[in-house]
């Protein structure tokens, strides 16, 4: 992967990266694998194969959408690897770059980071609290703008702060775009992602519409 792929992935994808640096050649027979839960799992097994697009990891995502009971279209990730490696033997390849990492962030957010489902669970429970706290912590694991966006906009209903954090978003996606490649620029971009992740991840219950319970006579 080129060195501007990485740029945009640096602030694009919102999933931080500390299992990728422990577990670099993640695998399901791995004992620190194996005691990770399974939504972290996923996010190893999703952010390995971003990072490094082999046969290997593409297999090892699919074992796992398999064993959770999704059948896993591999093949339609196939030609993004293809992709990969012809940039990799070209120079002044950013646009490229730029084009392929949104098809593939769009590709992984068709699998859903599994804090979703516990955020549903939690709602149909009347745990409200919850329900934010780890419908936030799906939208930190989501890749694509378009996918980040849209599930800020359906939250916003039950957490209104969400609009805030929508527009914060934006406001990082238009530095992100007219921002230079140099060190400087990477360092506030660096900054700018870290900040917004922290206020993403910071649930302020004080702005949530938590349904109101029936009055008892």
């Amino acid at each position: 992967m080129s060195i501007s792929t990485l740029f945009t992935i640096a602030i694009a994808a919102i999933l931080l990266r500390i299992f990728w640096l422990k577990i670099k050649d993640a695998n399901m027979k791995g004992e620190g694998f194996k005691r990770l839960a399974p939504k972290d799992q996923l996010a190893v097994l999703k952010e390995c194969l971003l990072n490094n697009p082999t046969n290997g990891n593409l297999q090892n995502l699919k074992n796992f959408c398999t064993k959770m009971g999704t059948d896993l279209d591999t093949e339609s990730y196939r030609p993004f690897m293809q992709k990969q490696l012809e940039l990799t033997r070209k120079k002044d390849a950013l646009a490229e770059d730029n084009e392929l990492f949104g098809a593939e962030a769009a590709w992984m957010d068709r699998i859903r980071p599994l804090e979703f489902e516990e955020a549903e669970s939690a709602r149909q429970e009347g745990r409200h609290e919850d329900f934010i706290l780890r419908t936030l912590e799906g939208i930190a694991r989501l890749y694509s703008d378009e996918a980040i966006l849209k599930e800020l906009g359906n939250l916003e209903a039950d957490y209104p702060k969400a609009n805030e954090l929508a527009q914060g978003y934006r406001d990082l996606m238009e530095l992100r775009d007219t921002s230079g490649a140099d060190d400087d620029s990477l360092a506030k971009l660096r900054n700018a992602k870290a900040a917004w992740e922290e206020k993403l991840l910071q649930i302020d219950l004080a702005d949530s519409s938590e349904p109101q319970q029936d009055s008892v006579p």
